[in-house]
C-alpha cells in the first residue's frame, strides 16, 4: 500500500546539527511503519531561514523539524499554525503540503505525555520549574493550559521568566535568591529542571544540591535532559527518596507526534517507543 511520505524526504534543520537524534528516532519509526521516507539533517545557518524555506519544497521534502535556532524565526513564515505553536510563539514541526507551510510544535504535549507513562499527572498540583528558556516556555504554558493551577518559575534574572507570568495567572516567578525559593520547594508536588545544568558537554552543574532537602520525598523530579540519562541531579533526587525521570520520554512523545503530523494518521505510541528505544538506547551508551 502506498503512502503519503513514500519517495518522500524529511529532514531536521537547526545550527548546528550534527548532534541532532532525529535522523535515528525518525528513521526507526519510518523503517517500523514500513514507509520508503529518508529522515537527514540539514544545517541552515542562524538568521537564513527566512531565504532557505521557499527552496524547501524542491528539495522533496514533505516536512521538517527544527531545531535553535530556528524556532521563533519560523513563526511568522508560516502558512498556518497549531494552537501550540501560536501559544508558544515557536515552531518545530514544519509540514508541506501543495507548496504550503504548516507549523505545530509537539514540545508541550511531548512532556506532558512523558509525565503520564511515568504515572504524573500534573492537574491540580503545585509545580516548580527551574528555568525560564525557551525549553521552560513550552512546559510552563502547556501545564497552565492543562488547567495546573500553581506553577513556580524559579531563576537567577526573573526579567526572563516575566513574560511567561503575564500570559498565565496560573504562573509566578521566583528568583533563586529569595526566600520564597525554599517556600515553593516546601510545598511543592513535582520539580522540573528546564536548564542545560549537568548536561553532557554544558561545564555548567548546580553549585549545590541542597535545595532538594526543602522538596517533599512525594515530588517526583524531572530533568529535560537525555545526555547523560540520569544526570546528578537526578542521582542526587534518588538519593532522596524522590521518584525521578529524565528528557528521554519528552523527546521520544515530540517526534511520535511530530510524525503523526507528516504521516497525517495516528501512531500506536507504545510500538513507536519500541522501535525507537531499540535504536536511541545503544546510541546514547546507556550513559548514567
Amino acid at each position: 500500500m502506498s503512502h503519503i511520505l513514500d519517495g518522500k524526504q524529511l529532514a531536521v534543520i537547526g545550527d548546528p546539527i550534527e548532534h541532532s537524534l532525529s535522523p535515528l528516532i525518525q528513521q526507526a519509526m519510518l523503517d517500523e511503519l514500513g514507509i520508503r521516507c529518508s529522515y537527514g539533517r540539514i544545517r541552515v545557518p542562524a538568521g537564513t531561514v527566512a531565504a532557505w524555506l521557499p527552496g524547501a519544497p524542491d528539495l522533496n521534502l514533505a516536512g521538517f523539524n527544527a531545531t535553535m535556532p530556528h524556532k521563533t524565526d519560523l513563526v511568522p513564515l508560516m502558512d498556518t499554525l497549531s494552537d501550540d505553536a501560536r501559544m508558544y510563539r515557536a515552531v518545530n514541526t514544519v509540514v508541506i503540503r501543495d507548496g504550503r507551510f504548516h507549523g505545530h510544535n509537539t514540545d508541550g504535549e511531548g512532556f506532558l505525555r512523558s509525565l503520564h507513562d511515568e504515572g504524573v499527572r500534573p492537574e491540580g498540583k503545585r509545580v516548580v520549574v527551574y528555568g525560564a528558556g525557551g525549553a521552560a516556555r513550552s512546559v510552563v504554558l502547556k501545564l497552565a493550559a492543562q488547567g495546573v493551577e500553581n506553577i513556580a518559575v524559579c531563576c537567577r534574572t526573573p526579567a526572563k521568566a516575566e513574560e511567561l507570568a503575564r500570559a498565565s495567572t496560573r504562573v509566578s516567578v521566583i528568583p533563586l535568591q529569595d526566600q520564597r525559593f525554599v517556600d515553593v520547594l516546601k510545598r511543592a508536588e513535582l520539580f522540573i529542571n528546564c536548564t542545560p545544568l549537568g548536561m553532557q558537554g554544558v561545564p555548567s552543574q548546580f553549585e549545590s544540591f541542597d535545595f532538594l532537602d526543602a522538596l517533599p520525598s512525594s515530588a517526583p523530579v524531572c530533568d529535560l535532559i537525555y545526555r547523560p540519562l540520569k544526570t546528578r541531579l537526578l542521582k542526587e533526587a534518588e538519593r532522596r527518596g524522590h521518584q525521578t525521570m529524565n528528557g528521554l520520554g519528552m523527546l521520544i512523545h515530540q517526534a511520535i507526534l511530530a510524525l503523526e503530523q507528516f504521516a497525517s494518521q495516528p501512531l500506536d505510541a507504545e510500538r513507536m517507543k519500541a522501535a525507537v528505544s531499540k535504536k536511541l538506547l545503544p546510541a546514547l551508551g546507556h550513559a548514567v
